[in-house]
């Protein structure tokens, strides 16, 4: 599959964005030129080998996964040395073209992925990015909310009275510059990270919870801090979860 336009020798490094959730097949998330790029692919790094091949099946993936070669990003930046990332990257440099695949959505989006593709860069391999969800984009896109200017801050910090310093600073920051605030919590604590947020911010801003996105289950909801605190809360323990912020 290698092509044409890279000028040599080298595979290139696609990036495969897979499933949000599990259950959903391919068609409903993935073009068809995507899962046909990724039928033919048999070398991936990814983030873990248990849900890459968990992913892979859900692609429907034509080849025995036990013959296929799946290698692990580094744990840490620490460990992802030069030489590691060119180690998982030599089936692309002898000419192979090669997967990059997250444990969900895009990878090398708020993702370690995103070291190896920078440094496929440096050495001259092709990067190509494929369509697929995105829960930041798809989040952002379902809120309301001001998609002009954005950020992600990834995890925001576990300690409470950080954590609710930070949420204000966040939304001080949305108020001057009439930007989206972004991030997400480990789904077991969604639902204290809803009640910090209901709590801190102001009445008039504007609050969007996002969660199962591209699922059965997909939630998405908007509405002022105001009239959070009068509503029910949905249930969000357990289930992956974007927070979005407009003061």
């Amino acid at each position: 599959m290698n092509d044409a336009r890279t000028g040599g020798d080298t595979g290139t490094l696609y990036l495969l964005p897979v499933a949000l959730g599990e259950g959903t097949p391919w068609p409903a998330f993935l073009p068809a030129q995507v899962q046909a790029i990724a039928a033919g692919l048999r070398h991936f790094v990814v983030e873990t080998a248990r849900a890459a091949r968990a992913h892979l099946k859900q692609l429907d993936y034509p080849h025995p996964l036990r013959e296929t070669d799946i290698r692990e990003l580094p744990a840490d930046a620490a460990s992802s040395t030069d030489a590691a990332l060119d180690a998982l990257l030599a089936p692309a440099l002898a000419g192979k073209d090669v997967g990059l695949v997250s444990d969900a959505g895009c990878p090398a989006v708020a993702d370690p992925g995103a070291r190896l593709v920078a440094r496929a860069h440096t050495l001259g391999i092709r990067v190509a990015p494929l369509v697929g969800p995105s829960s930041i984009l798809l989040g952002l896109m379902g809120s309301g909310l001001n998609g002009q200017s954005f950020a992600f801050h990834g995890y925001l910090p576990v300690n409470e009275s950080e954590r609710d310093a930070t949420l204000r600073a966040l939304e001080d920051e949305s108020r001057k510059l009439g930007r989206t605030q972004l991030f997400i919590e480990t789904p077991y604590r969604n639902e204290r990270m809803l009640e910090a947020l209901i709590k801190q911010l102001k009445p008039a801003s504007r609050l969007c919870v996002a969660c199962d996105l591209t699922t059965a289950g997909e939630t998405i909801l908007t509405r002022s801090v105001h009239d959070w605190r009068k509503a029910a809360r949905p249930v969000l323990a357990k289930r992956p979860t974007l927070f979005l912020l407009l003061a």
